[in-house]
């Protein structure tokens, strides 16, 4: 009898595990910055990240003239280009909660407090291959330095910086985010995902099923509206990008 009410237990466990493991992933768009006393692309949008319980933060990341790696989405802060400046241009600017711009560094090691939080780390085109291919090696040996590998995921628009990141660490969880590739021909590329505009998936409805057949991991950008939120769900799609985690977590309950 004993022995029977283990292998329920145990069915019931694995069902559960699959089921969670199955339900569509939320992703905090530049962290969850909508609340009081935050701004994109902050640490406080990080840990807000954290307290909600989102399956990960994303965030943008320039490389300076000197090789910090910094957290910003535009190219230039407050008219500095980050790219042609060093670090000493940008270190004392702040965000419009009063943070300093954040370096990735410390970004990473706040994260790194938050263990079942992924990092959902893009590095953005850059003005030169040159200065990707910098980008993605200063990435990917800070990462390995903070011990962090394990928490994060990579995106780009850039297909250059995509192939870098696998060509140096063919390990690394690398989406492509600009659209202009099918399923297929990412698969043949080896990137581990598409991470593509709602828009596309309505105009290509049947692109998430290709991609999981593919082995795909499919995500979803800046989904805000219940009704595109939904139609994703719908399509049993991995991870939904957000800047309304909240409301997303409601509709997956």
């Amino acid at each position: 009898m004993q022995n029977k009410l283990n292998k329920v237990f145990l069915l019931v466990f694995f069902m559960l595990t699959a089921m969670l493991n199955a339900q569509t992933k939320v992703i905090a768009h530049r962290g969850y910055w909508d609340t009081p006393n935050n701004a994109q692309n902050s640490l406080q949008a990080l840990k807000m990240s954290n307290t909600i319980n989102a399956y990960g933060s994303e965030f943008d990341v320039y490389i300076t003239s000197d090789g910090v790696l910094v957290v910003h989405h535009d190219a230039d802060i407050q008219g500095v280009d980050i790219e042609r400046n060093p670090y000493s241009m940008i270190e004392k600017l702040t965000l419009q909660n009063g943070e300093t711009i954040p370096t990735v560094e410390q970004y990473l090691m706040e994260g790194k407090k938050y263990p079942n939080l992924k990092m959902i780390y893009e590095i953005k085109p850059h003005k030169t291959e040159e200065n990707e291919n910098r980008a993605v090696l200063a990435t990917l040996a800070l990462v390995k330095k903070l011990g962090v590998e394990d928490q994060v995921e990579y995106i780009s628009f850039s297909k250059n910086i995509c192939e870098l990141l696998l060509k140096y660490n063919p390990k690394s969880h690398v989406s492509y985010l600009k659209g202009d590739l099918t399923p297929t021909e990412i698969k043949q590329l080896g990137f581990t995902g598409i991470d593509y505009h709602f828009s596309l998936f309505e105009k290509n409805p049947t692109w998430i099923e290709e991609a999981h057949k593919l082995g795909l991991i499919v995500n979803a950008w800046t989904v805000n509206k219940e009704k595109d939120m939904q139609m994703l769900l719908n399509q049993k799609i991995d991870y939904i990008t957000t800047d309304q985690p909240e409301l997303l977590q409601q509709l997956i309950q």
